[in-house]
Formats: C-alpha cells, sequence, structure tokens
C-alpha cells in the first residue's frame, strides 16, 4: 500500500455547497437587520473560516458581534443549509480510484467537523475516507495551516508523502506552509490565477484529473 496521503477540502473540492452557505448567511444578516448581498455576491465567503467572512461582511472585528452572527448562521445551518449542497460530478469515481491506488484519505475542512462528519455521511462517503477533520466550533483549526499541521502530527504522516487538493488560497497557504504539495482545483470557487499566485503545484480542472495528477506527482518524488 502506498504511503501516501491524501487530503480533501470539503467546499468547492468535494460539494457545492453555495445554496446553503449562502442562505445561512443572508439570514443572519436580515437577523442582525442587515439587508444581505445576493447569493452571487457571496461566492467569496465559500472556503474561508465564516468568522473571516463575517469580519469582511459586517466591517467589524467585535468578538461579540460576530459570535452572535455565527451563532444566526448555525441556527439555520444545523438544519436545513448542512444539506443544501451536491456533490461535484465523478467525485464518487474519482474518491474510488484514488482509494484503489492505495492512498490514505482524509478530510481537511475549515467547516466545524461535527458538520464535515454529517455531510460526508449524507453523500455515503464515509467508507472512502479514514477520517473526517475539521475545525471545533470555537474556531480552533479553523486556519487550514493549523488543520494540516494536526492532521500530520495525529496520523504521524511525512509531509513529503502527503498531498492538500483545495479550490481557494487557503489550501494552497495552508499545505505551502507545511511543505505539502499543493493542488489546486479550478471547479470550485477560487480561480487558476489564485491557486497558482499562492503556492499551487498542480492544477486539476476537473475530479477525474486529481488521480493523473497524484500519479504524475508520486512518480516525479521517486526521481
Amino acid at each position: 500500500m502506498s504511503t501516501y496521503a491524501i487530503l480533501f477540502d470539503l467546499d468547492g473540492t468535494l460539494t457545492d455547497p453555495k445554496p446553503g452557505i449562502t442562505r445561512c448567511i443572508q439570514f443572519a444578516l436580515s437577523e442582525l437587520g442587515y439587508k444581505p448581498p445576493d447569493a452571487n455576491e457571496l461566492d467569496w465567503c465559500i472556503g474561508p473560516p465564516i468568522k473571516d467572512s463575517f469580519s469582511l461582511l459586517l466591517k467589524t472585528s467585535d468578538d461579540t458581534v460576530l459570535e452572535q452572527a455565527i451563532s444566526l448562521y448555525r441556527s439555520r445551518f444545523t438544519t436545513i443549509g448542512l444539506f443544501e449542497n451536491f456533490l461535484y460530478p465523478q467525485i464518487p469515481e474519482t474518491l474510488d480510484a484514488i482509494c484503489f491506488a492505495g492512498y490514505t484519505i482524509f478530510v481537511a475542512t475549515s467547516k466545524p467537523h461535527i458538520y464535515a462528519t454529517r455531510i460526508i455521511e449524507h453523500f455515503r462517503l464515509s467508507s472512502l475516507f479514514d477520517h473526517v477533520y475539521g475545525s471545533e466550533l470555537d474556531g480552533t483549526r479553523s486556519a487550514k495551516s493549523d488543520l494540516i499541521n494536526h492532521i500530520l502530527a495525529t496520523e504521524r504522516l511525512s509531509p513529503s508523502h502527503a498531498v492538500m487538493v483545495g479550490d481557494r488560497k487557503h489550501d494552497m497557504i495552508g499545505a505551502k506552509h507545511n511543505h505539502v504539495t499543493a493542488i489546486g482545483v479550478t471547479y470550485g470557487y477560487g480561480t487558476e490565477e489564485e491557486l497558482k499566485t499562492h503556492g499551487a503545484d498542480l492544477i486539476a480542472h476537473s475530479p477525474d484529473d486529481i488521480p493523473k495528477l497524484l500519479v504524475h506527482d508520486y512518480v516525479r518524488s521517486q526521481n
């Protein structure tokens, strides 16, 4: 079996979570008395930690205000928004191929792991992942750099034998901070320019590109 481990971002990489995330943000802003932006103006909120997004939306760093916004967001997300998403095409087949090749696979998301686990179970993907890693509800390990470091330490993985797959700059920055190979995917919410600017080693334009790039990266590392 390969000693390589593949870390997958969730939002924008495995699933398209736009309906749930944007509706929950709109709900929270409305409850706070703000006129929320249209859903298409909130695409940039998909990927980063939700506290960071609310800080920019509300133009504040006041923890009391931000925690209130997050609480309202979660009140809708835990009951409705959690499942207002869908798998990208070819994701189950892609994960099957990677598993068959002998890689170990983990979810590495800034989303709280209790939500991420439910989403993975909802799409019946649990058997394909060795573990689902995410942040804590208090924001611990919501930064991708911290999360990847935690996964490497917990699973006793060598950075040279790990690959991070994600669609936003936060995934690339987190991977590079931990000396991990980064594959950026362009079918999510980040542009190829964003991904390359922040350190993507390889680019996947569709899910079925990922297994091919993993083989390429493995062969390259042996030379």
